[in-house]
């Protein structure tokens, strides 16, 4: 140990006092041992070590050297650097796997914390105190209950415009099932995540959503007693309706606790992903949806736990084709007198697998049905055709067409037959008149008047 100040800390500060005391003859080396709490052989080798370097020889022979496993100070600069840099905002742990991946740096997340404390960069993802709640344990089996939510958020830190990312996770292992960005929350998000879960693993037993309108009539809390007992029921929503032609039982989450799993993925989501579609240079919501497919898989890989039971509560996918018309946006309209229908601004024609025109009665119902891919379909008694736009050309003619069918025709001047009542009296009337004696007037006489 090299020359100068000697540091001691209070536990070897207290051993300096017996090795005096040892070293004098008041204490007996037995007695050393029980009062530091060291062995008799360990005593003898102190006492040693005071003899031949003094107070020194008590100091722990490692001070003031550096550890062979010591970060280095280039790793140290280098985590620094990311800290305030490309992996900013990401927490310990996240850095940690991002070194790893991006740039062959294994460090611990204890390290990466430590050396932010010492460089005083402050770390957003500290643990609160959770508030105490009445706990509910996982389900028994993946796809039992799925819970679905959207979280509006600056995801892409500027780059584009603010963004709403819908997303389901299972109970049972928190696992994601889907994840979609849209500009806001809306219907269309919900479905491609409902889409995406039953296409990759089936169709769940049951959904665990909040009261948005999107999920529930917000008219269903306002029937009364009397309408309930007649048996009156608040129509479906567009996502309900969905949710029933798949069988799938849709719970309502009275608190967002209830629901704290996808709660909780927001919160790490907001960590994770926003870091990662950093690096990925993602500026687009359209690229933003396609990085999600292969986030969703690592994440579930590094996150997801197993369930209780290994059976899965899924139910079989019902096909491609029947999913293509059941997870749909649907809206009713009425045919006119041209067999077409208006929708969006536009006219169409329904076609048959043949491609004819089917025709339609006035004023039957037809259910426009608007896919995920955008394409538009019809039902129509029960069968589903396809959609055809008529050009604004044909469009204005079979508008007039239409019109010329359901405007009244002028009424011209009526004349009647020969034989009507009408010309019959008219006739008589005009005959008679015509054999009637005719009398000279009395100017006519010429002073001779008639005789009485």
């Amino acid at each position: 140990m090299s020359r100068g100040d000697v540091y001691l800390s209070e536990k070897e500060s207290r051993r300096v006092y017996v090795m005096e005391r040892l070293m004098e003859g008041v204490v007996t080396v037995k007695e050393a041992s029980c009062v530091l709490g060291l062995s008799e052989r360990q005593i003898k080798r102190l006492k040693a070590g005071v003899k031949e370097r003094g107070i020194a020889a008590l100091a722990h022979g490692n001070r003031g050297r550096k550890p062979k496993h010591a970060t280095s100070k280039e790793v140290k600069e280098a985590i620094v650097g990311f800290a305030v840099g490309k992996y900013h905002g990401a927490s310990y742990q996240h850095m940690s796997e991002l070194m790893k991946e991006h740039d062959g740096i294994f460090v611990s997340a204890k390290t990466v914390g430590r050396i932010l404390k010492e460089a005083s960069i402050p770390n957003k993802h500290t643990h609160k105190t959770p508030r105490r709640r009445r706990t509910r344990n996982r389900m028994s089996m993946e796809g039992m209950l799925v819970q679905c939510d959207a979280s509006p958020h600056d995801w892409l830190e500027g780059r584009c415009s603010k963004l709403c990312l819908h997303g389901a996770i299972d109970d049972a292992t928190g696992k994601i099932f889907g994840l979609y960005f849209r500009p806001n929350e809306d219907l269309l998000g919900y479905l491609h995540v409902l889409k995406q879960m039953v296409e990759d693993y089936g169709v769940p037993r049951s959904i665990y959503s909040d009261g948005h309108s999107i999920f529930f009539s917000p008219k269903g809390d306002k029937l009364s007693i009397e309408e309930e007992l007649k048996g009156e029921r608040v129509k479906l929503t567009q996502f309900g309706e969905v949710l029933n032609q798949l069988g799938i039982t849709h719970i309502k989450a009275r608190s967002p606790q209830a629901k704290g799993r996808i709660e909780r993925l927001w919160e790490t989501l907001q960590s994770r992903l926003i870091v990662e579609l950093r690096i990925a240079n993602i500026c687009t919501m359209e690229d933003a949806n396609d990085f999600l497919c292969d986030f969703k898989k690592r994440f579930n890989s590094r996150f997801a736990v197993r369930a209780e039971d290994k059976e899965q509560a899924f139910r079989a996918n019902p096909g491609l084709e029947s999913l293509h018309k059941i997870i749909c946006i649907r809206s009713h309209r009425k045919a006119s007198n041209g067999s077409t229908i208006s929708y969006g601004g536009s006219t169409y024609q329904l076609l048959d697998s043949k491609g004819h025109v089917v025709p339609l009665k006035p004023k039957s119902p037809v259910c426009v049905t608007r896919h995920l891919d955008g394409s538009l379909g019809a039902l129509y008694s029960g069968d589903y055709f396809k959609l055809k736009a008529i050009s604004s050309d044909s469009n204005k003619k079979a508008i007039q067409e239409e019109n010329l069918e359901n405007k009244a025709k002028p009424r011209g001047k009526y004349k009647p037959s020969m034989d009507h009542p009408w010309r019959r009296s008219i006739n008589s009337t005009t005959k008679d008149h015509k054999n009637k004696k005719r009398y000279p007037l009395e100017g006519e006489l010429g002073g001779i008047h008639a005789p009485y």
